[in-house]
């Protein structure tokens, strides 16, 4: 059988939602799959650790929410979950909180039901609070054992400071001072209709839209809280966090930017492609494929709602630090001053597209990138409005970005493990 022709869309085209306001003020955003068997609903809310007012209280908060409620014990609603097949997801960030909640169509009201009893009536049992307390950190304490964590926290330091909402980090100890009473009053100041909206993707038909608007009706219908004061960030340029004994260094480089919304963040994202975004890369190519320092190396683009940043990352054997951040440095640099070829940005651009579309294929994927466009204020037609600007950038636009942006005495460098990494 012959092989289908290789087809690469120039464009695509998402569906808006068909949403509704509900009188407390939670908008419900539905995505309707018919030809899918399955529906998820999403509570979003903006209770991020930014705006926590005590170490670790708005992850606690999250986390604890399935650990009983005022009808159900921890254990009688994992088997609820488990007995109807459906799951429940929580992911939490800087700046928000991410509820899912999954099932098959037919059994979406019994998982719904449980839902609401986490979302609506929470309790924070104490003995439950006490055993994640002293289990998380433990936790953290081995995470901070490796070199990995240590530089990713001091990235955060560097890009931001030490005080800023993005860049402060806690000591494990702080895990000590957390109390029910800190949970319950975070869920009472965040988890309100003001600081909610709701994406529903699947089999969402109006029944569905009605029993979710029924559950996300009941939040109390508070305005939408302040939002934190986001000080100026404060750059340190150079970071090195000593580790007695390690093996290996973890590198950072990057610099704070702009986020989504910014018009050259996507030409950034492609930039960052080159760099370090796909197996073939740049960085992959020289710090794996020719100097063997390293078992892979990532460039991304990262977006928070109130900003965003380039980072490089990879771990080194100790004794080769200095030669992998002079690599990183002249891939950089080459980018700032040599044009890419065009056959390598034509794979760039593909590649980034096939990405696209995977993320794309189903209901749950379309949801997850239209959660992203409301909290970027933005359109579905904005993932068409990418694509168009992805096929379309050219080896002048990448070298006029890197050179604007990627400016070595504009970076910030972090490096954590045992040994110096001064270059002089």
């Amino acid at each position: 059988m012959k092989q289908p022709a290789l087809r690469i869309p120039a464009d695509v085209t998402l569906a808006e939602t068909v949403h509704r306001t509900l009188p407390n003020g939670v908008t419900i955003h539905a995505l309707p799959s018919d030809e899918f068997k399955v529906v998820r609903f999403t509570f979003v809310f903006r209770a991020g650790s930014v705006r926590q007012h005590k170490p670790f209280v708005a992850t606690s908060t999250a986390y604890l929410l399935s650990e009983g409620t005022r009808k159900l014990s921890a254990q009688q609603i994992a088997e609820q979950f488990d007995f109807y097949g459906s799951y429940f997801d929580v992911n939490v960030d800087r700046d928000c909180v991410y509820i899912s909640f999954c099932s098959l169509s037919k059994y979406f009201r019994q998982t719904l039901d449980v839902a609401a009893e986490l979302l609506l009536h929470p309790v924070f049992p104490d003995e439950e609070v006490a055993a994640y307390r002293e289990k998380r950190k433990q936790r953290l304490r081995i995470e901070r054992m490796k070199v990995e964590t240590e530089a990713r926290e001091a990235f955060a330091r560097a890009l931001f400071g030490a005080e800023h909402p993005y860049g402060i980090s806690s000591p494990e100890t702080a895990y000590d001072d957390l109390r029910r009473e800190d949970l319950l009053e975070f869920y009472r100041d965040y988890y309100t209709a003001g600081n909610c909206f709701v994406v529903c993707s699947g089999a969402v038909g109006t029944d569905v839209l009605d029993a979710v608007s029924a559950v996300a009706g009941a939040l109390p219908a508070t305005p939408q809280t302040t939002e934190p004061a986001f000080p100026p960030a404060h750059v340190t340029h150079r970071i090195e966090v000593s580790h007695p004994g390690a093996v290996q260094s973890s590198i950072r480089v990057g610099r704070v930017l702009f986020g989504r919304n910014h018009p050259d963040y996507v030409g950034m994202q492609v930039v960052a492609m080159v760099l370090g975004g796909y197996f073939g890369s740049r960085l992959m190519q020289n710090l794996r494929e020719e100097h063997g320092y390293t078992y892979g190396v990532l460039a991304a683009m990262v977006n928070l709602e109130q900003a965003g940043y380039l980072a490089v990352a990879t771990q080194v054997a100790c004794d080769t630090t200095r030669q992998a951040l002079d690599e990183i440095y002249r891939e950089i640099e080459r980018l700032r001053t040599e044009p890419v070829p065009e056959q390598e940005l034509e794979i760039v651009r593909n590649m980034m597209t096939g990405e696209m579309m995977r993320i794309l294929d189903g209901p749950f994927g379309i949801a997850d990138v239209t959660i992203e466009n409301i909290l970027c204020g933005q359109p579905n037609a904005t993932v068409g409005k990418t694509l168009r600007s992805i096929r379309s950038i050219t080896p002048d636009d990448i070298r006029r970005l890197a050179a604007k942006y990627l400016r070595q005495e504009d970076l910030v460098t972090v490096v954590a493990g045992d040994g110096s990494i001064d270059r002089e």
